[in-house]
């Protein structure tokens, strides 16, 4: 018997796959190949002759042409980790099936509640199929509603040789969630000429914009004394990394962002009296304001650092991703055959941009243009986390229909 899209996703949710950005392995952690394994099985399974998992994580296989055309080669891509924001260890996914309506207060932790409020998509969802977790994990509906998807739209094609499509691959990453999803990838390997990230949210959606995005390191070097003898000598490192952070404008974080609208945000502080770390994320739509954020940032640094004359500081960038539109402009197709994938499969197409990025905004920088597609969840990296079974079944619907279109235009 065939599975569902559902089927897969409850088998999926249940592996533990939480990333680790304090590892320097790749993956991160050894526990993403226990899907991995799982998905290679699977696909050999279903016919998929070239699937396998590389020493670093990643799953690989080919869907073959079944026409004579040249068509170009697509690939579908998901990531396998989950988020380290919240434990992602033994998951109970539950289902609220036929759903009514009103908030949804999960069994495991009754303090945790999906609010309509707060997830107004929720009011279009009234008879569907609602998964949620039990409230004290997350989901892993990010991205594992991604890679169900693919691999019941996979076993669809394999299944039906009338529907007609060019060469087809799947890639599954790992790390996606700590930035480091696409670091050790063989695009030649791969071969695909086009990707499609199954990575969004809302059912019907199509992303060919993200953040740019670069991580800043600030190392702080204060002048550690004994406390007893400290007045007029001490300078103390912990207090000098707050005073950086109390004079970041608060008009200029996620929470009080929206759109278009970048931010800088601190992620980590360290230390001690004598040195301090503080790792900060900065994102804009464009590259331009990028570099203006980070721009104040250093000038917020050394008005600081002023009044510290015996400390020093380090100001370090590490550019993260960039927003994939550039590329993605250049190749109008990608996105057109996409909207008219998701217009066959019942939906009205929603162009946008997301808050975040993707694989695919890397991927699209290193010669593989790679748009994002919704996958169905919401409440990503949280206990509150859902995806509907319908909107998966759009999902993986879209992702036929779009072989199908590739086919059709070449």
């Amino acid at each position: 018997m065939t599975d569902t899209v559902t089927d897969r996703f409850l088998r999926y949710v249940v592996i533990d796959t939480q990333s680790d950005p304090t590892s320097s392995t790749q993956p991160s952690t050894d526990k993403q190949k226990n899907l991995g394994r799982m998905l290679v099985e699977e696909l050999l399974a279903i016919g998929l002759s070239d699937a396998h998992l590389d020493e670093h994580g990643y799953v690989y296989a080919t869907i073959p042409s079944n026409v004579d055309k040249p068509v170009p080669v697509i690939c579908f891509c998901s990531h396998m980790d989950t988020a380290p924001d919240f434990t992602g260890t033994n998951v109970k996914p539950q289902i609220v099936p036929n759903y009514s309506g009103g908030d949804i207060r999960l069994s495991g932790d009754p303090q945790q509640i999906i609010r309509v409020d707060d997830n107004p998509a929720l009011t279009d969802q009234i008879g569907n199929d609602i998964i949620t977790t039990d409230g004290t994990t997350l989901l892993g509906a990010d991205d594992k509603a991604g890679i169900a998807e693919i691999m019941t739209a996979a076993q669809i094609l394999v299944d039906n040789p009338d529907i007609k499509h060019g060469t087809i691959k799947i890639l599954f990453t790992p790390d996606e969630e700590i930035g480091r999803g696409v670091d050790k990838v063989d695009l030649e390997k791969l071969g695909a000429r086009f990707a499609y990230t199954m990575d969004g949210e809302t059912a019907g959606h199509i992303e060919d914009e993200t953040f740019s995005a670069d991580g800043v390191e600030i190392t702080i070097q204060g002048v550690a004394i004994h406390p007893g003898f400290a007045k007029g000598k001490m300078e103390n490192a912990i207090k000098i990394a707050g005073a950086i952070i109390s004079r970041l404008p608060k008009n200029m974080a996620p929470e009080t962002t929206e759109g278009k609208e970048g931010f800088v945000h601190p992620t980590g502080v360290t230390g001690s009296m004598e040195r301090a770390a503080l790792n900060l994320i900065v994102r804009d739509f464009n590259d331009g304001g990028l570099a203006a954020k980070e721009a104040m940032l250093e000038r917020i640094i050394k008005e600081v650092m002023a009044d510290y004359p015996g400390s020093s500081y380090g100001f370090k960038v590490k550019p993260q991703y960039r927003n994939m539109k550039a590329i993605l402009d250049r190749h109008p197709e990608i996105i057109e055959n996409a909207v008219e994938a998701i217009r066959r499969a019942g939906m009205e197409p929603v162009r946008g941009s997301i808050r975040g990025g993707t694989d695919g905004s890397r991927l699209s920088f290193m010669s593989l243009p790679c748009p994002n597609i919704f996958a169905g969840g919401h409440a990503f990296h949280s206990p509150l986390e859902w995806v509907s079974r319908q909107d998966m079944e759009k999902a993986v619907k879209t992702i036929v229909e779009l072989a199908k279109i590739w086919e059709e235009r070449a």
